[in-house]
């Protein structure tokens, strides 16, 4: 049995702060309790009440004569220390503590809370909260509404987790209006010891959850240790769908850091980077939770993006099929026979093509032959119904069509039925039959694409990964011994040779403290050559004009020396100058950066987009959380907008994406093995033709004193 069992369908449950008086939060769960028709045992505990709700009280839970599973506290922090201790005693299986002022106040709370989590711990008993809303499980064999909500939400094959109490009170409300059922729904607040990982694996178990709902305010767990349990059960066997509403999506990021990649990432990259990893979907609003959740409660999703519309009405369907492209789907062509299949059985005036248009006056026989060719249709892998309330139609018999149809096949069927009166009825049908039904068809439409994504990311390949020969221990060598130096911020120089330990390709490079000695490396090294100012304060050399591009001859070497250097000296009087980077012209290439920024408890957050000097303001880039391997690789080079830029845009040569994903893996090994790299670019990474790999034109690489 697991021990959250005794959380949310236990056979008893105490109430250690149950009050006589309506209004207090000790009442109102109780009589929520009670009255939601719970089928255990309820004992009120509280020492100056002989009865509550005409149910005999018990000065203490150690006096109830009977087993208890559940004790739920509402007591403050001192009063709920020694009523877990007494908890502890009776041999509970499970706490919820509903009452606030612990972690979250600071101070003495926090202590408390730690105390009571150490005593749980070496008890074996799961605690959820404190400050917390409780736990509803609308099971008819439970029937449990242990929180503050007084309404008992429908049974469904939804489960819901939260961090926010308030949130859940209004997500109840919304799933009321809309007809949802929940399979389990519980509100986490301080996550002291239950914690969002703890309940996905938990739901992923229950029979009777089909869909994972979470609102999420932060993770506290080690990012990888989350994806890598996560992605199991999001594609393992028996995947379950899981949708994210995480709060603060407007969080600044870093941008004091050194790095381009350190000012692009903040809270958001790391949050969609562990999302994206672990196969969850990331909505806006709650109403896209419920969108969604809906969707995925049908259990059948589109092999490909090739769908069907049919209407009766023209304007909704230009709109659905504007919002399918949108989300990345794209109209089915009809086959021959189905063409002729609904030109027989619909009106000339009818449009057969893709979107099939029924007309006004479409009684439920029309739709039901239109829907019958178009699914039937083998380039046709989802079909998206749309009515509209008009003379002659007949709201809930197209509705029984609908349902009657969608059973027959592994296809799906999403609805959108317009309006709210004229309707009602054949919603609540399709709905009774969970049906997905929108109110408007844009709505439908990207519900149908999230469908289509999640059936991407279960259908995924998986590549073989890469195996490499990287030179580990000079790697290591080269930043200790810029470390004993007190260096922090590393040279070209050497950050080039500790690329290159890992596989990047680098251009021969030298620094040069005069202008002749800069000529007589520009020649040895061979022209054209590009060069850069070499000062631990100047980091982003563009800034100082400290670099000059494609000189061609010793002369202008030499002049070129002389100006960046004065330059840099106008730029900060108060930088040491090291010299000038002489280096070989790199050949052309398409310009990438990949870089990396460490974040505690998440770890190395890796970046890839397109590069230059625009980086930050165009910001079209992908972040994942190290360890990288060649799929995940390949999915961050998919995922950005200037994707056609690397697959040859107007006549540009296709670029070496082979390269790139080596690229992406090798810098992931080399900033897991390496603890002390705090930030680093490389920008730009020039990629050049299929084949002909990639070169590195520039990198900056700041290292920290301590192991991260």
């Amino acid at each position: 049995m697991d021990k959250l069992d005794a959380i949310f369908s236990p056979e008893s449950v105490a109430i250690l702060g149950a009050s006589t008086t309506p209004g207090k939060v000790g009442h109102d769960i109780f009589q929520n309790i009670l009255r939601g028709g719970y089928t255990g045992t309820l004992y009120p505990v509280n020492p100056k009440a002989r009865s509550i709700l005409c149910v005999k009280a018990y000065k203490s839970i150690l006096d109830i004569p009977d087993r208890v599973d559940l004790a739920m506290i509402i007591l403050p922090p001192e009063r709920a220390l020694t009523a877990v201790e007494e908890c502890v005693k009776k041999g509970v299986k499970g706490i919820i503590i509903v009452s606030a002022g612990f972690r979250e106040v600071g101070g003495k709370g926090i202590e408390i809370e730690d105390k009571i989590i150490e005593i749980c711990k070496e008890a074996k008993i799961r605690v959820v909260g404190p400050n917390c809303l409780g736990v509803i499980n609308p099971n008819a064999g439970i029937k449990l509404n242990a929180s503050f909500s007084a309404r008992m939400p429908e049974a469904g094959n939804v489960s819901f987790i939260s961090q926010s109490g308030a949130l859940c009170t209004a997500v109840l409300d919304f799933a009321k209006d809309r007809g949802f059922g929940f399979s389990k729904f519980i509100s986490i607040g301080n996550k002291a010891d239950v914690d969002e990982l703890d309940l996905l694996r938990y739901y992923h178990a229950d029979p009777d959850t089909s869909v994972i709902m979470i609102y999420m305010e932060e993770l506290r767990r080690s990012g990888q240790e989350f994806i890598d349990e996560v992605k199991q059960i999001t594609s393992g066997p028996n995947p379950t769908p899981v949708l994210v509403i995480k709060s603060g999506k407007t969080a600044a990021g870093a941008s004091a850091a050194a790095s381009h990649t350190g000012a692009i990432a903040g809270s958001e990259a790391i949050y969609n980077a562990i999302f994206d990893e672990a196969g969850i979907i990331r909505v806006d609003s709650v109403n896209e939770l419920f969108d969604y959740a809906n969707a995925f409660s049908l259990k059948k999703l589109p092999r490909s993006n090739k769908i069907a519309i049919v209407t009766n009405a023209g304007g909704p369907g230009i709109v659905a099929t504007d919002m399918t492209e949108v989300s990345g789907l794209k109209l089915a062509e009809f086959q021959k026979e189905t063409l002729e299949t609904l030109a027989s059985h619909l009106p000339p005036t009818a449009n057969i093509h893709n979107p099939v248009d029924v007309i006004g006056d479409a009684a439920q026989d029309r739709y039901e032959n239109a829907l019958e060719a178009v699914i039937k249709d083998e380039g046709v892998y989802g079909v998206l119904v749309i009515l509209t309330p008009q003379s002659m139609t007949n709201a809930i018999g197209t509705a029984k069509v609908i349902v009657k149809i969608s059973k027959r096949f592994d296809k799906p069927v999403v609805c959108c039925f317009m309006g709210i009166i004229d309707v009602s009825v054949g919603v609540e049908y399709l709905q009774k039959h969970r049906i997905p039904v929108y109110r408007f068809p844009e709505n439908a439409a990207k519900a149908l694409g999230v469908m289509y994504k999640r059936s991407q990311w279960l259908n995924r390949q998986i590549l073989a990964q890469f195996t490499f020969d990287h030179n580990s221990r000079r790697a290591a060598d080269i930043i200790e011994d810029c470390l004993s130096r007190d260096i922090t911020y590393l040279s070209e120089l050497e950050g080039l040779e500790l690329l290159a330990c890992y596989g990047f390709k680098v251009l021969p490079t030298e620094l040069a403290t005069t202008k002749e000695e800069a000529a007589d490396i520009a020649g040895k090294i061979g022209l054209p050559v590009v060069m850069k100012i070499v000062s631990p304060q100047i980091m982003h050399k563009s800034d100082a004009d400290g670099v000059k591009v494609n000189l061609t001859t010793t002369d202008q070497v030499k002049e070129a020396f002389a100006t960046i250097v004065a330059n840099a000296e106008q730029y900060d009087p108060n930088a040491q100058i090291r010299g000038v980077l002489i280096q070989k012209m790199a050949p052309r290439g398409e310009e990438v950066i990949l870089g990396m920024t460490r974040y505690p408890v998440f770890g190395p957050l890796v970046m890839f987009g397109l590069g230059g000097i625009y980086v930050e303001l165009f910001k079209d880039v992908v972040f994942r959380i190290a360890p990288i391997g060649r799929n995940n690789a390949r999915r961050m080079i998919s995922s950005i907008k200037g994707l056609p830029m690397l697959q040859g845009f107007r006549g540009r040569p296709v670029a070496d994406l082979d390269i790139l994903e080596r690229m992406i893996t090798g810098l992931s090994d080399l900033v897991l093995e390496n603890p002390r790299i705090k930030e680093l670019d490389i920008n730009p990474l020039l990629v050049h033709g299929e084949g002909q790999g990639a070169t590195v034109a520039d990198v900056r690489i700041i290292l920290e004193k301590e192991e991260a």
